[in-house]
């Protein structure tokens, strides 16, 4: 790879006649992106693909690079992968349509399992609504989907004997498991509290509600609101960190990214990438708590 290097540095110098200091920001960036690669095993150029550079870019904003530093190293990979499939030593560039640094977003925060456990433990569970809550609150953690699809969720969308939950968008269709405390917490739902939420007897929705209606958006996060003040858990919670949560405990006890994406309905693998990471400063603050010589 050095030969490489060093005649793509003649040709940014020559033939882009690049000034002296942005030659060495883009050749010291690209080094330390093959370093990354090194570090990952990734012996060959050719084995890499657009996965791989926004993994790089994740882990350039999780060590604390500015979004300045990031846009630029995105540019001089871009330029490096452009001048390799010009001299035909890739088949094609994987920095094709590369997200800029302000579509790499943090994520919000995690709840650990105990916050979890609290939150979905608050709902009072001798009130229609509070039976209603519990379940709202246990399906979504137990199955990472959206608000939306929540609340647009019809009795026929869930099947507790097999237990899945059948989750559309437009023409997209996808099954996801339910685990056991979401399954009983729905079953006391639908027997003990459903029915006298509905007002219509053609009422196909799931969850309902004090006045028989579909829930919003809006009404959910005003639940899950107060729901965090009375926990006293002291993060901001909002629906989409039950989602994150659930995608990150799932990934942090061994499953898969191709499942855990199915699962979340991404379209692309490269927006589950991000949980990988996660897992990665997970085991390094484990590694330093733990470890003698840490």
């Amino acid at each position: 790879m050095e030969h490489i290097i060093k005649s793509y540095s003649n040709y940014l110098m020559n033939e882009k006649r690049l000034s002296n200091n942005t030659l060495e920001s883009y050749i010291r960036d690209i080094k330390q992106y093959l370093d990354y690669l090194n570090e990952k095993e990734i012996n060959t150029i050719e084995h890499t693909n657009k996965t791989t550079i926004i993994t790089y870019l994740v882990y350039l904003q999780n060590k604390g690079r500015a979004t300045s530093t990031i846009s630029r190293s995105i540019a001089s990979i871009r330029g490096f992968y452009q001048y390799l499939l010009q001299n035909k030593i890739i088949p094609k560039d994987p920095t094709l349509n590369l997200a800029s640094p302000k579509s790499i977003k943090k994520l919000p925060s995690i709840l650990t399992l105990q916050e979890i456990d609290t939150l979905l433990n608050q709902p009072e569970k001798s009130t229609y609504k509070g039976i209603r809550d519990k379940a709202m609150l246990e399906l979504l953690y137990a199955t990472g989907i959206r608000v939306s699809e929540l609340i647009s969720l019809s009795v026929d969308d869930v099947n507790l004997d097999l237990g899945f939950v059948n989750c559309t968008i437009g023409s997209r269709e996808r099954v996801i498991p339910i685990g056991s405390m979401a399954l009983k917490a729905l079953d006391i739902y639908l027997n003990d509290a459903r029915n006298f939420l509905v007002k219509k007897d053609n009422e196909k929705l799931l969850f309902l509600n004090m006045k028989g209606s579909g829930l919003t958006r809006q009404g959910f996060w005003k639940i899950i609101k107060a729901y965090t003040v009375q926990s006293d858990i002291q993060k901001p919670i909002t629906p989409h960190t039950l989602r994150h949560s659930f995608a990150t405990h799932l990934v942090q006890n061994g499953a898969d990214l191709k499942s855990v994406q199915e699962m979340l309905g991404h379209s692309d693998i490269s927006t589950t990438q991000v949980y990988a990471s996660i897992k990665k400063n997970k085991i390094k603050d484990i590694y330093k708590q733990t470890h003698p010589r840490a």
